[in-house]
């Protein structure tokens, strides 16, 4: 049997540990305080122990002000097993809205420790996977225009990429049997945030929200970070390398599979393929 310890079981691990379990695989996973049947990150023994007899390790906890909290834990303890990390397409940092691909530069952006991390496990020999905006489930532009947190801020040439969480499972599943490596998931529709949210409204049933300057919106320091940086993101090495297609290939796609869980559906087309470069 195939062994899965993943390191931090989070809301995009939960989804990789439900399919592979699915698939007759046994999968651990930690937590900082060892809820819900994980593993305490401290409990040093039992984590030893897991490391050990695991095939395969996930890890999805970001880096803190020390660095790679896994790394520098039990960085020591990994020898021979599949190793996978969650990772960011931040670690690009700010392209001015063009393209980036897994031969862009990273380390530039606001993210340096993520970046930092990135590299590190890259040198371990881990399949990275560098994730954009993650929505899914509970989690999405519509709960969000919904719960009136939503904003269309007034950035004119912002754009975006996005990925559904499923995606991502069906992303790091690919990367079981592929090479080591970087691999960015995202899907085939970078755009502009505005557009989420306006077709977030419209399948929500609610009127449009007016433009706001970021000030006027009251956005967090965190979220003003997310808006410092324009960048579009090309999926072409996973779908060449490891055969993985997104389910949801545009936003449109994936809040309408999200719609039924929240609002009454509206009949919609896809957008058009996008024009330009996909790679």
């Amino acid at each position: 049997m195939s062994r899965l310890l993943i390191f931090g079981l989070g809301y995009s691990a939960r989804r990789i540990a439900d399919r592979l379990r699915a698939r007759g695989w046994h999968v651990s996973g930690t937590s900082r305080s060892g809820r819900d049947e994980t593993i305490a990150f401290d409990d040093a023994n039992t984590v030893t122990t897991a490391i050990a007899h695991a095939s395969h390790i996930l890890v999805s906890i970001p880096p803190d002000a020390g660095g790679d909290p896994v790394l520098a834990r039990y960085g020591d303890r990994l020898s021979g097993q599949w190793l996978g990390y969650l990772s960011s397409t931040g670690v690009y940092g700010d392209a001015r809205g063009a393209w980036v691909d897994e031969t862009s530069p990273t380390g530039t952006g606001r993210r340096s420790a993520r970046a930092d991390a990135d590299s590190a496990w890259l040198a371990r020999g881990a399949h990275v996977f560098r994730l954009p905006g993650i929505y899914g489930p509970g989690r999405s532009a519509i709960d969000r225009v919904i719960e009136g947190r939503a904003h269309r801020i007034d950035l004119p040439g912002q754009v975006f990429s996005r990925i559904h969480v499923g995606d991502i499972a069906s992303g790091v599943i690919a990367g079981l049997n592929g090479p080591a490596g970087a691999y960015n998931l995202a899907d085939d529709w970078p755009c502009s945030q505005n557009d989420v949210i306006d077709y977030a409204c419209a399948i929500a049933g609610l009127l449009r929200l007016p433009l706001v300057t970021m000030d006027e919106a009251g956005l967090s320091p965190m979220a003003r970070g997310f808006y410092a940086e324009n960048r579009r993101v090309a999926n072409g090495k996973a779908k060449r390398v490891l055969g993985w297609m997104p389910a949801y290939p545009d936003y449109r796609a994936g809040l309408l599979a999200l719609s039924a869980m929240t609002s009454p559906i509206i009949a919609s087309t896809a957008p058009p393929a996008a024009s330009g470069d996909q790679r």
